[in-house]
């Protein structure tokens, strides 16, 4: 995954920016559709990585939720905000670990064709939500959580498309499975960055004006 070696840093005015409050509005709602949509498609076509991606997906919702309460407040109430929702990232990654070992164990094999086409759809509006807030990646961890947040889940749509081709040529579960261990092992990772920017802002420490952290 390509890092970020120029993230600006908003200031105070830009955290203000009654555009970005759009913004995410507009994430929470597109997020909290499909979130229905996937979990229903988990369902109907008994894919694991889908699944993971739905818990994506009502993650992202609750991020861009408290995202949205704690606009406009202090630095230290915006990092108890990012702690939390490392701590969820990271609890969904655990999940998705879990559920993937199950669905080893079971041997099932899930349907390529809502899985492809679902993760098609959920690309899409993980794209556009994502270039929306491209120019908002970097700044304090509440910031970057939303960023890390929505660049995952598109790596993550790419990765379900991939596992759809993949149980398509094999007829097995085991690309499914694969790729659920992937988004979940983005899920931890996203919330040890965000959880270790948020330690430090709650010690006193400014968001780092240079480039920003390495993905």
């Amino acid at each position: 995954m390509p890092g970020c070696t120029t993230c600006p840093v908003p200031s105070v005015e830009q955290s203000f920016d009654p555009r970005f409050r759009t913004i995410l509005w507009v994430a929470l709602l597109s997020n909290a559709a499909m979130f229905m949509v996937e979990l229903i498609a988990s369902i109907v076509s008994g894919s694991v990585s889908l699944q993971a991606d739905a818990l994506d997906f009502f993650g992202d919702t609750a991020n861009y939720g408290i995202s949205l309460f704690v606009l406009g407040m202090s630095l230290k109430a915006r990092s108890a905000a990012a702690l939390f929702k490392s701590a969820t990232m990271a609890l969904f990654g655990f999940w998705v670990i879990g559920s993937a070992v199950y669905r080893a164990i079971v041997g099932t094999v899930p349907d390529a064709a809502v899985m492809g086409g679902v993760g098609l759809l959920a690309l899409a509006v993980n794209i556009s939500v994502a270039l929306m807030l491209f120019r908002y990646r970097g700044g304090d961890s509440n910031m970057r959580s939303i960023w890390l947040c929505s660049r995952n889940d598109a790596i993550g749509n790419v990765a379900v498309m991939l596992a759809a081709s993949g149980v398509f040529i094999t007829a097995t579960g085991w690309p499914d499975i694969a790729v659920a261990a992937i988004i979940a092992g983005l899920n931890i990772s996203a919330a040890f960055q965000v959880f270790q920017q948020a330690r430090a802002e709650r010690r006193g420490k400014q968001p780092r004006s240079g480039p920003a952290m390495q993905l």
